[in-house]
């Protein structure tokens, strides 16, 4: 199972489809998840793979969509309800969830996002600098404009032809919606080129001119390090947004009117319907022990 996940996993990265890689870490008898036992949830809560019984995965997958959601790794442990001990601190959360049937469960999540996607117009020395550098940070280029159509969720465009399809590219780029446009030219250049396109104060925000951040760079592959180093700056301060495929309709989550738990709303959550109200729970157990007390 283990390594269906983990290939699983590579492909889904490949698609640039984000979710949450769980990992069991530690594992305490009687639990039914054993260390090295892996999962994957989707932005949809729906799990593939094995990482504990209905109660275990029910935590699991809320904490998942938190972290998927912009909260970063997190270490969950799961503990049966009177256990206490692994105080919560930052990147870490203990979760008592009564339901379990026992042995305490350490489980480890990551997010796994699509990296930047930056688009590079030009076949120049300083175009295939940019490349280059960004394939070191990790980031994805493509090189479709002006030919052929811009792919989705782009980041930045860097226009890096010296005077070849700039104007195109750059319209391109605003059409689709690009937040960010890098037109490498001096000051007097791209001022002349951008005055001359008839754009709105908005768009004309969107384009930076000349490229890259000012470290006195002359040659080509220190031109390429300047942009990068200016969409680092741009993304790490959320000046620039890295647009990821929407992970679908997110699932509601509720609190188990029985144990406390909160508990994601999938189509085979447990559930009842008394009177007016809709009522989800956490397993069959509370599920049941609920529609004990209305009958009693």
């Amino acid at each position: 199972m283990p390594k269906a996940v983990s290939a699983r996993a590579l492909e889904l990265a490949a698609q640039r489809v984000p979710f949450v890689h769980a990992r069991v870490v530690r594992a305490q008898a009687p639990a039914s998840a054993h260390a090295g036992d892996e999962a994957i949830v989707h932005g949809d809560g729906t799990v593939e793979g094995f990482v504990g019984g209905v109660c275990a995965e029910g935590s699991v997958r809320t904490a998942a969509l938190e972290a998927l959601d912009g909260g970063g790794p997190l270490l969950l442990r799961i503990l049966p309800e009177g256990e206490t001990g692994f105080p919560e601190t930052p990147g870490a959360r203990v979760v008592v969830n009564p339901c379990l049937s026992g042995g305490a469960l350490e489980i480890f999540l990551e997010p796994v996002l699509p990296p930047p996607l930056v688009e590079v117009v030009g076949r120049t020395p300083v175009a295939d600098a940019v490349v280059a550098f960004a394939g070191l940070l990790g980031w994805d280029t493509s090189r479709t404009l002006p030919a052929g159509p811009l792919p989705e969720r782009t980041a930045a465009v860097v226009v890096a032809g010296h005077g070849r399809d700039e104007e195109e590219s750059i319209r391109a780029a605003l059409a689709a919606g690009v937040g960010r446009v890098a037109l490498v030219a001096s000051h007097r250049r791209g001022d002349a080129l951008l005055d001359g396109m008839g754009l709105d104060p908005q768009e004309r925000a969107r384009i930076h001119t000349p490229a890259g951040l000012d470290i006195g760079a002359r040659t080509a592959p220190e031109v390429g390090l300047s942009i990068l180093a200016e969409l680092v700056e741009a993304v790490r301060s959320g000046e620039t947004r890295v647009p990821v495929p929407a992970p679908g309709q997110a699932p509601m989550v509720v609190e188990d009117p029985v144990c406390g738990m909160k508990v994601t709303v999938l189509p085979d959550t447990p559930h009842l319907t008394a009177g007016a109200g809709e009522f989800w729970f956490c397993g069959p157990g509370c599920r049941d022990r609920y529609a004990a007390g209305l009958v009693g």
